[in-house]
Parts: C-alpha cells; sequence; structure tokens
C-alpha cells in the first residue's frame, strides 16, 4: 500500500470505523483511542495489506482491539465501582431516548461476538460476506449469530412488555 493509497483509507473509512467502535462502546475517548491504534497498526503494516483489503483489515484489528478493551475493563470494574443511572424523567421528549438507551443496554448484554455482528449488519450495513471477511467466519455462521441476537433483544422487549 502506498501513502497515497493510505491517506485515501483513512479519510473514507475512518468515519465508519470511528462509528462502529463508538456504538460498542458508547465512550467517545476510547472510541478514538482504538480507531487512531488501528490507523497506526495499518501505518506500521503498510507493505503487509494491499489497499482493496485495508476496510477488512482495519474493522478485523479494530474488533480485536474492542474485545481485549471490553475484557481488560470488564476485569478492572467491580459492582461496586459501576456507575449508577439515575432514572430519567417521564416525559414524550425523553420517550425516544429512554427507547434507545434500553436498546442499547440490551445490545450491551450480547455476547462480543453477537454484539458486532448485529452492529455491523444493522446500524452499519456491512454484508454478511464483509462481516465474515472481517471476523472470520463464514457466511452461515453470521446469520446464525445475529437472528440469536435479535432472538435475545426480542425476547428481552417482550419481558418488558409482559411487565408493563
Amino acid at each position: 500500500m502506498t501513502t497515497q493509497e493510505y491517506n485515501k483509507a483513512v479519510l473514507s473509512l475512518s468515519h465508519r470505523l470511528y462509528g462502529y467502535v463508538y456504538k460498542s462502546l458508547r465512550d467517545e475517548d476510547d472510541a478514538n483511542d482504538i480507531v487512531q491504534d488501528s490507523f497506526l497498526k495499518l501505518w506500521q503494516n503498510l507493505d503487509n495489506v494491499e489497499f482493496e483489503k485495508a476496510k477488512s483489515w482495519l474493522f478485523t484489528t479494530a474488533h480485536n482491539a474492542l474485545i481485549n478493551f471490553v475484557k481488560k475493563h470488564s476485569r478492572m470494574q467491580s459492582i461496586e465501582t459501576a456507575p449508577y443511572a439515575e432514572p430519567h424523567a417521564e416525559s414524550s421528549d425523553n420517550q425516544s431516548f429512554e427507547l434507545k438507551e434500553i436498546i442499547y443496554k440490551y445490545i450491551n448484554t450480547l455476547p462480543e461476538i453477537q454484539k458486532s455482528i448485529l452492529l455491523m449488519r444493522d446500524l452499519e450495513g456491512y454484508s454478511y460476506e464483509e462481516i465474515g471477511e472481517i471476523l472470520k467466519l463464514n457466511e452461515s455462521q453470521v446469520k446464525v449469530y445475529l437472528f440469536r441476537a435479535r432472538q435475545k433483544i426480542k425476547d428481552q422487549i417482550k419481558d418488558i412488555n409482559n411487565l408493563i
């Protein structure tokens, strides 16, 4: 990969890569760090990565960094130090915000592989083939994980409706 191709990859992929990482972490600074590290690793491997495969390479690198980050921080944060979320005030303006927060909460309870596939497919719009390439899975595995993730979220939403 040439320097010009690298710059083109940065311009065309940085926003999507950031969106993927941010939707997983919900923290701007940590998402920026992971994206920056991913592009640094790409720069360090310019001779080993073809420009046509830069997108897949970057998302794979970011995905792996994301998993490592989550594992590291989940070990560090205990239940006592977890931030307490204040309940939101009831109003029509807050209802859509609350619904999004509930959905993100459910997404965050999914296993990492299901969460990543769900975010890439439903929020980023990647094809099954692209997701499989990034996560080193075949297309049918991607479909199964996606189905299971969606099913878990549907089941959790049904449980809330039964309580209301």
